[in-house]
């Protein structure tokens, strides 16, 4: 392998930059599809795609030319002023979706803060104002914030910060009992990820979500679906809540949203946004000109192309080509997951695994410790799995 610790790179980058990250021996400086380059000029097969962030590969040429040509045209103004692309992708995100309103942002813990904070603020202004908990599962993850870090249901993230927000309950994700139980008068939404991806890739058990939703109903309980990981054809249809046929009441999105470029969006219902009136929440760079051009072509893209029966293709072939290496090698133990949103759970600790496969040119990552994580571009091809299934069929027979 030609990348080295000793480059220059990472020399300044661990003097310069904090240390909140475990980087890889990696400096990329190319990319282009499924591919990433090293400074060494080595190719990689992108099968974390920023962490399901470039859904439609890197640089992608029509974002690319949405990007040149707004940056040429209009940056950045104030969000006291209109400005086209965020209207059209406004308009694409509430023809899409069941919501009505979006409120724009820069980043998924940004989404939930503001669906944090509408959910309670809808409850205030309907004198309820002792209403204000949230129930959220255990194993999720919604953020780095203070409020989404509270809202995260794993001690690992919240440990070193405490005390954390108060207000927040966990149940295990698929346990509707516990839910049921959890919910009290003071509970004033749910909150979780229709599928769990910093949890290990844990899908909802047939029904769940609609007996979530019923509770939701009963007991008259916002319902908020993270869809940041999720969302944006990952798994196949535009946002991973429509195989179930259940819509929230308070959607948020980022990763993919921009292909790259850092943007978070709140969508709601008409009924939850009236609570937030002018002056209730705010973001500077939220929906800016640029952010929302390459918005507006991602949207074009997952809505009027056939990527999305392409990424449902493409992660059957990856998520069988996996079973039969798990029937091979008592190692993996599990495959789950849903379009190109797929962890294979292994016998042990999955950085070997992650980090063999580096040195054969795949990046993957590896989550909650023994799950190898693959989101890859939706736009992956069938030798671009094969290729990674081969690989994979060496190392874990190993």
């Amino acid at each position: 392998m030609t990348t080295s610790t000793s480059s220059a790179w990472i020399d300044a980058a661990e003097r310069h930059i904090a240390g909140t990250y475990k980087r890889f021996p990696l400096v990329l400086v190319r990319g282009e599809g499924c591919w990433v380059w090293d400074e060494n000029g080595r190719a990689y097969r992108d099968f974390v795609a920023g962490i399901a962030v470039c859904n439609l590969g890197h640089c992608h040429p029509e974002v690319t030319r949405a990007i040149c040509e707004q940056a040429a045209t209009l940056v950045h103004v104030s969000n006291l002023y209109y400005t086209q692309p965020q209207i059209e992708v406004a308009r694409m995100l509430t023809e899409n979706t069941f919501a009505d309103r979006v409120f724009f942002c820069n980043s998924g813990a940004e989404a939930n803060e503001a669906a944090i904070k509408i959910a309670r603020k809808y409850f205030k202004d309907r004198g309820e104002g002792d209403r204000y908990e949230m129930v959220s599962m255990v194993q999720s993850f919604h953020g780095r914030t203070m409020a989404t870090l509270s809202a995260t249901g794993q001690e690992k993230i919240r440990k070193g910060f405490e005390p954390v927000l108060q207000g927040f309950r966990f149940v295990p994700f698929n346990d509707i009992d516990a839910l049921r139980k959890a919910l009290t008068p003071r509970t004033c939404a749910v909150m979780l990820e229709p599928i769990q991806g910093e949890g290990g890739i844990r899908l909802p058990d047939p029904g769940y979500l609609q007996a979530v939703r019923r509770l939701c109903d009963e007991t008259g309980a916002l319902l908020i679906y993270d869809e940041i990981q999720t969302g944006m054809g990952r798994t196949g249809a535009l946002f991973a809540h429509e195989h179930e046929g259940v819509c929230p009441d308070i959607m948020t999105l980022a990763k993919a949203l921009a292909n790259g470029l850092p943007m978070g969006a709140m969508a709601c219902t008409e009924t939850v946004a009236r609570a937030f009136a002018p002056g209730a929440h705010a973001s500077t760079f939220g929906g800016t000109p640029l952010v929302t051009a390459a918005s507006r072509a991602v949207l074009r893209i997952l809505t009027q192309t056939d990527i999305l029966a392409h990424a449902r293709a493409m992660g059957e072939r990856l998520m069988s080509g996996l079973r039969d290496i798990a029937a091979r090698h008592a190692v993996l133990r599990e495959v789950r997951g849903r379009g190109l949103m797929i962890g294979a759970e292994i016998d042990g600790d999955g950085t070997e695994v992650v980090m063999a496969c580096l040195e054969k040119g795949f990046l993957i990552n590896c989550v909650q410790g023994n799950v190898l994580r693959f989101v890859p571009p939706l736009v992956v091809g069938p030798d671009d799995i094969d290729a990674l299934l081969s690989c994979l069929d060496e190392v874990l027979g190993r």
